[in-house]
């Protein structure tokens, strides 16, 4: 800070900012309000279909986003603005007075080019001022300066960051005044420098500081841009590659630390995460400078290997996760083509002792997949994307991919998608977890990044009004999800764990379920209605896959939950508009199909369940009841989302409301079920007896019928023969079951078959 600039310094301008700010915040929280209560409530009420749905909705979404961001940014510019402002009053202040005070001790001070100049004045009145006091009023002088300097250029540093945060639109970071954002900056930079340190010589204490740095701050957008930068791409793989050589002769923290290695990788995942969120040139070029790093070797071991373990955790940048998972792929097929196994194309080379660059205690960390998986499932718009491109082409030299695609007994090679060749052909690398037991991580992992693509949100999180619409992309690798399924249970059935995720992501495509069981070929989007694209599945693979997701307890609890969920949201719409789809053919109202596919899809679920139970006897149901036991919160979550295809009454028929509406019925029909923290009005517990057939097929009946009256109730038009009448419905609907199963799965659980058997 110049000493005549500090000294001379007119704020009228930087005042006339404030205020200027201080309207725009008023003006843009004002915006905020209104485009959160009346753009994006009015267009989430509209009766919106199809691309429509998925385009429009999306759009309207990310701008009422962009209001609320820009109100946030708005907020923190005119606080830091506000408070640096008033800093920089307080040190001309303090440089008046200390001038002042020097030449009431006969000392003075002047400006000199951009500096100063202290000494005692000319003549008798300065011959007794001592030097040492001359030098203390320079140091005060020098140290107004500097705390003024730092101010400003603290405070232009981190406005730059902060409208560097966004490449399009705005930022979301907040902050309350400059020293918040400046203390911020000043934290990643120190942490930086201790990361990179040799990890051998880091200190108990600085590993400590480190690490509850990076826990207290990850969430920080300023700070984890900093420290990202501050370290380096090329140092971040180097930290964390080192910090866990086990060959290495000095261990960092004499080992005192392994036990909080697991809590270090994720802090330092969410914090690398965040920081890729940002659009600043800096940070545009450390994500460039990692996706070259990640190519060569570290420490002997893969760039890749090391980096897909600090990404387990947050919400990684789309396009750098794309760009990195097309690198990682690229490597892959050229190994494939190469004849080469994971094992080969990922393996340690550095000799000695294996790295285990994972402190989880999931796996070792050796498949680079693994942890890349696990930042797609948290990354939905990236996953889908990736498991929807290309991962060879039928082409391509060297390609061993070869299949019956015509059903003329001939082979020929065929492109494979992402999806395809990670879920069907790829040969996973077996791992341990930390107790030896071989790992399902990878597998796992890979289900629920496939929830995440499909789905549009999170695994593990419920659809809400942005994501309930499904786009085209996301439907159709549902649909390839369907259809691999039904061409080889096995590659379910045998990995059973992934039916949790499977199961979840069937939950919220149970429109496209119930329109692939409908006999007839019109009028599915007025009988089973869906926001957004749905997936065209054959009657047949639907069959084959609901039997597979019905043989694991946790794809039957959630598929079941899902089915009940949207069932009872239908009753209420069609009770609501008897009008809005009647089959001209048959002469029967929305009610009665919508009662007889819900037969279907239990009876298909059944005939699975009841095969394990004749397979494993008393001790599947009781897994299954478990199953039924731990999804009871989650299911009650779905009913409160209505899976956003309820339809508001006064909007007419057709006009799909997402979340606000949910069913009546469908909460009390989940409880039911579940039976978890309450029970229905008749203190039952349903679907309990998954090994009788029957029991499924009676349980699947009441609810419908019980149904059906909530449904008249909450239409205020109750219809006593469609409560009479809907259960002979839902019967017809386990005909078709049975048929289906006995027609398209050989020799397998067949219903009626188990029991007479």
């Amino acid at each position: 800070m110049d000493f005549d600039t500090l000294l001379h310094a007119n704020f009228g301008k930087l005042d006339a900012a404030v205020s200027d700010w201080n309207t725009l915040v008023s003006n843009l929280e004002k915006l905020d309000t209104d485009a959160k209560d009346g753009l994006k409530k009015t267009a989430f009420g509209g009766d919106w279909r199809g691309v429509n749905s998925d385009v429009t909705r999306k759009f309207i979404s990310k701008t009422v986003g962009e209001f609320a961001d820009a109100h946030t940014q708005a907020d923190s510019i005119r606080n830091i603005l506000r408070d640096t402002a008033s800093e920089l009053r307080t040190f001309k202040g303090d440089l008046t007075e200390a001038i002042s005070n020097a030449q009431n001790r006969n000392i003075s001070v002047r400006p000199n080019g951009t500096g100063f100049i202290v000494r005692a004045v000319d003549g008798d009145a300065g011959k007794d001022v001592k030097q040492g006091d001359v030098d203390s009023v320079r140091d005060q002088i020098k140290g107004i300066l500097d705390k003024a300097g730092e101010s400003d250029s603290t405070a232009a540093r981190v406005l730059r960051s902060l409208v560097d945060q966004a490449d399009k639109g705005f930022g979301d970071a907040s902050y309350k005044d400059r020293d918040q954002a400046a203390d911020a900056v000043k934290t990643a930079e120190d942490l930086a420098e201790l990361a990179k340190k040799d990890p051998s010589k880091l200190t108990v204490e600085e590993f400590d500081r480190l690490n509850a740095g990076l826990a207290k701050y990850n969430k920080d957008d300023l700070f984890a841009e900093a420290f990202a930068q501050k370290l380096g791409a090329q140092g971040t793989l180097d930290f964390w590659a080192k910090l866990n050589d086990a060959n290495a002769r000095d261990f960092p923290m004499d080992g005192k630390r392994l036990d909080q290695y697991s809590e270090l990788q994720k802090n330092l995942s969410l914090t690398l995460a965040n920081a890729t969120q940002s659009a600043s040139p800096e940070m545009s070029s450390w994500k460039t400078d990692m996706l070259i790093a990640v190519e060569k070797p570290v420490n002997g071991v893969s760039g890749y290997v090391v980096m897909s373990n600090l990404m387990r955790w947050g919400d990684y940048d789309d396009d750098f996760l794309t760009s990195y998972g097309s690198g990682m792929m690229a490597k892959e097929q050229e190994g494939v083509r190469n004849g080469r196994s994971p094992d080969q194309i990922w393996g340690y080379n550095g000799g000695g002792l294996w790295p285990h660059l994972n402190a989880t205690g999931t796996d070792h960390g050796f498949d680079p997949m693994t942890g890349y998986m696990k930042a797609l499932s948290n990354s939905p718009d990236a996953a889908t994307q990736f498991f929807n491109s290309e991962f060879i082409d039928k082409d391509a030299d060297g390609n061993p991919y070869k299949r019956d695609t015509d059903g003329n007994g001939k082979k020929g090679h065929v492109d494979l998608t992402n999806f395809q060749y990670l879920f069907e052909e790829r040969d996973w690398m077996r791992e341990q977890d930390s107790k030896g037991d071989e790992s399902i991580s990878g597998k796992n992992y890979l289900a629920a990044a496939l929830e995440a693509a499909t789905t549009g949100h999170p695994a593990g999180e419920l659809p809400t009004s942005e994501t309930v619409a499904h786009s085209k992309e996301q439907a159709d690798l549902y649909k390839s999800v369907v259809e691999s399924v039904s061409k080889k249970p096995d590659l379910l059935t045998g990995n059973g764990y992934m039916s949790d995720s499977f199961g979840q992501m069937t939950a919220e495509y149970m429109p496209d379920i119930n329109r692939s069981l409908r006999s007839g070929t019109e009028g599915e989007g007025d009988l089973f209605i869906a926001p957004g694209a749905t997936a065209d599945l054959k009657e047949s693979d639907t069959t084959r896959f609901l039997y597979a997701l019905g043989r694991n307890p946790e794809g039957y609890a959630a598929v079941t939950l899902g089915q009940h969920n949207y069932t009872s949201n239908l009753l209420e719409y069609h009770s609501a508009n008897p009008d809005a789809f009647i089959d001209g053919n048959k002469g029967l109202r929305a009610s009665h199909q919508v009662g007889e596919v819900m037969g279907e899809v239990q009876g298909i679920l059944g005939a699975g369940r009841a095969y394990e139970s004749e397979i494993q006897g008393g001790e599947a149901d009781a897994k299954y009841n478990a199953a039924l036991d731990q999804a009871s919160t989650w299911g009650g979550a779905l009913a409160g989302t209505g899976i956003g295809l309820l339809v508001a009454p006064t909007a007419g028929p057709g006009a799909i409301v997402a979340g606000d509406l949910a069913g009546t019925f469908a909460e009390e029909a989940i409880s039911a079920i579940t039976g978890g923290m309450k029970k229905d009005s008749t203190d039952e517990v349903l679907f309990r007896n998954g090994k009788e057939w029957d029991s499924t097929r009676e349980d699947t009946a009441q609810l419908l019928e019980r149904g059906a009256e909530a449904a008249g109730k909450a239409s205020g038009s109750p219809n006593q023969e469609l409560e009479r009448s809907i259960a002979s419905s839902a019967e017809d609907g386990f005909n078709n079951a049975a048929t289906n199963v006995k027609t398209y799965i050989d020799g397998e659980g067949r219903p009626r078959d188990l029991q007479e058997e």
